[in-house]
């Protein structure tokens, strides 16, 4: 089978398009067992059963099952014609990145649309036709072909460089994660647990929402043992500040991960105002606690937003199994909303957190779907 892939913002990258072109297909070969090829503007696949992967690798706009056939018209027509199935109405949309070819993608439109309709019987319609008749002419082969089917769109992971994604189980943070690799990030997850807290059952979520996410690209994960740290918290930090500084502790251990695995950003699955830490004084306070920058792609989204994409992506029934989530243990039933940096870090100046020691203990995971 021939897939004929096509990108979007890929084409617009100037002198950085080979790099972007040469990514996308070191993701695809690594997702699918076939050949891969560039040719101008397009990569031609040839694999069996490859759509499935197809459709999940960022960086397609869409591709499509192709018939191939050579730079002949009368061959481009017959190809059409069989193309064109069983429909009352059909129009041909030609594009033509081979100039050299000797008719326009006008008349190769005009040429092709005459010989089907006359050899069907069936009418042009070029507002609303049941069917379209796609015609690629390359420059050594011509792709023929009558439906696209969409991609994830972006860009192809790997071209922004690593970034450590902090995952809690929730529906939130997977998707923000999806949308960090759908920006040509290579993401490394971190998710912190408390043993006696944490069930079987919820180490499993874990590792199939790290499994999901890398049927769009390979992903790391790191669990990291927060029991330790948090009963430090406990133990100093008063009830309406833990949670604050819960995730002050995970945003420094994801700097630690971040430097061991040379990432330049952290992704949170924050979104503005849906709980009492994600105020803006209290996500200024949180973020503060990061040498490097917070991307918090979910920052404009609510609830329902968020939803459609994890149901799209697969993440949202696995992220709706209960979980036990640490960052709830012992915290106020008002928890503190305007926190003031200052009082943050002098509670937090008379802890001793064992930050490093923690992410030294945490087990790594690799998957790649």
């Amino acid at each position: 089978m021939i897939y004929v892939v096509h990108y979007g913002e890929i084409a617009l990258k100037g002198k950085n398009r080979d790099f972007f072109e040469r990514k996308l297909m070191e993701n695809i070969k690594r997702k699918i067992d076939g050949r891969v090829r560039r040719r101008y503007g397009r990569i031609i696949v040839e694999a069996e059963n490859a759509e499935e992967k197809l459709k999940k690798i960022p960086g397609i706009k869409y591709f499509a099952k192709a018939e191939v056939c050579s730079l002949d018209i009368e061959e481009i027509k017959k190809v059409a014609l069989e193309a064109v199935g069983d429909v009352s109405s059909f129009k041909v949309e030609t594009k033509r990145s081979n100039k050299n070819f000797p008719l326009t993608s006008i008349e190769v439109n005009r040429v092709v649309g005459e010989f089907v309709k006359n050899s069907k019987g069936i009418k042009v319609d070029l507002k609303n036709p049941e069917r379209t008749i796609y015609i690629e002419i390359g420059e050594k082969e011509c792709y023929i072909y009558t439906e696209k089917i969409p991609g994830v769109g972006g860009l192809p992971c790997g071209v922004s460089g690593k970034v450590v994604a902090q995952i809690s189980g929730g529906i939130d943070s997977p998707v923000a994660a999806f949308l960090a690799m759908k920006r040509g990030a290579e993401v490394i997850a971190v998710h912190f647990f408390n043993q006696t807290l944490h069930s079987p059952q919820v180490r499993k979520k874990i590792l199939d929402l790290a499994e999901k996410l890398s049927e769009f690209h390979k992903v790391k994960l790191y669990m990291v043992p927060f029991e330790e740290v948090q009963r430090e918290i406990i133990r100093v930090i008063p009830a309406k500040y833990r949670m604050i500084v819960y995730r002050r502790s995970m945003m420094r251990m994801s700097n630690v991960i971040a430097k061991k695995e040379n990432a330049k950003a952290i992704v949170t699955g924050d979104s503005l105002s849906q709980v009492a830490s994600q105020t803006l004084d209290n996500i200024r306070v949180i973020y503060s606690a990061s040498e490097l920058p917070v991307l918090p792609p979910l920052i404009g989204f609510d609830k329902e937003e968020t939803i459609e994409i994890a149901k799209k992506i697969g993440t949202y029934e696995i992220s709706i199994l209960p979980y036990e989530d640490c960052c709830t243990l012992m915290i106020a039933k008002h928890p503190e909303t305007r926190a003031k940096l200052e009082d943050v870090e002098r509670m937090e100046s008379f802890a001793e957190f064992k930050e490093e020691e923690a992410v030294e203990k945490a087990e790594i995971f690799e998957f790649d779907s």
